[in-house]
């Protein structure tokens, strides 16, 4: 719920540790180019999801916040809907009164900047997606789900006692740490906890976000299997050609593997998509 401070930050990790080397020096940046970020997680995540590449942009000179949403990190509640957590979000961003800034959302996050730009249009610079989910107006993100990853998730939802979905570790394995070790993997697996099901089901209206000239960007990673390509289904350019105009970032990567592994690629491809 504050912005990125490296004295005192925690990474939620005991192992994990951001040490730039000697190779990092090609992503730093002009002092010049310095840009506030907002940065908003995805299902199964929490706003420790960004702990590396806030590091990263930090380290950049750049000025980083990592809000928590409702039903998501310490708090109990898992009876929210999607209006609560865009509701988290923007309360933030109003409470510390943050103006000119780049709006990112990873995943799930895409359905919340999308409504969050519907309540604070003109305090937003640039929206950019990460492998993000843009839904067409009326649209749930279940709605864009394959059948069989829709089933699955009405499944798992069912024999929940609090109405959450939580991932199987071989799910998770294939379709969101997919080029990831398989130590990897289990290290990674044991930061999901069970993900509200509600606000996935939901529709939303987006009207008003369909009507906002607010300067656009996706970044799409090659080997994020956790939507397949094709066939009516994927990132880019299933979800990305829905913004409209847009500036289009390619990275080689999966859906959550590289904030762990390589923090500083995915913090330059999210600059690159929202610099001027």
């Amino acid at each position: 719920m504050f912005p990125y401070l490296q004295e005192n930050h925690q990474f939620p990790y005991p192992d994990y540790r951001f040490i730039p080397s000697e190779s990092d020096e090609r992503y730093r940046l002009p002092a010049q180019q310095r840009l506030t970020f907002v940065l908003v997680h995805g299902s199964w995540a929490d706003a420790h999801f960004w702990d590396g590449v806030a590091a990263a942009l930090f380290s950049q000179g750049h000025t980083v916040y990592t809000p928590e949403y409702a039903g998501h990190g310490k708090d109990p509640n898992k009876n929210v809907t999607h209006a609560m957590i865009t509701k988290s979000v923007v309360d933030f961003i109003t409470k510390l009164n943050l103006h000119n800034f780049i709006l990112v959302g990873h995943s799930f996050g895409g359905t919340v900047i999308q409504k969050v730009a519907e309540q604070v249009p003109d305090r937003i610079k640039r929206l950019v997606f990460w492998d993000a989910f843009v839904l067409n107006d009326g649209e749930s993100l279940a709605d864009e789900l394959p059948p069989q990853t829709r089933q699955g998730f009405e499944q798992l939802r069912a024999a929940s006692k609090d109405d959450t979905i939580m991932l199987p570790f071989p799910l998770f394995r294939d379709l969101f740490v997919n080029t990831a070790t398989f130590e990897e993997a289990r290290w990674m697996y044991t930061s999901v906890i069970p993900e509200p099901a509600r606000p996935l089901f939901e529709k939303l209206d987006l009207k008003v976000f369909y009507e906002l000239s607010i300067p656009k960007g996706y970044v799409y990673f090659l080997q994020d299997n956790a939507l397949p390509q094709g066939e009516g289904f994927g990132w880019n350019p299933h979800m990305s050609t829905r913004l409209g105009q847009f500036r289009l970032i390619v990275g080689d990567g999966d859906h959550f593997t590289d904030t762990r592994t390589r923090p500083e690629m995915v913090a330059q491809k999210i600059y690159e998509a929202s610099r001027d």
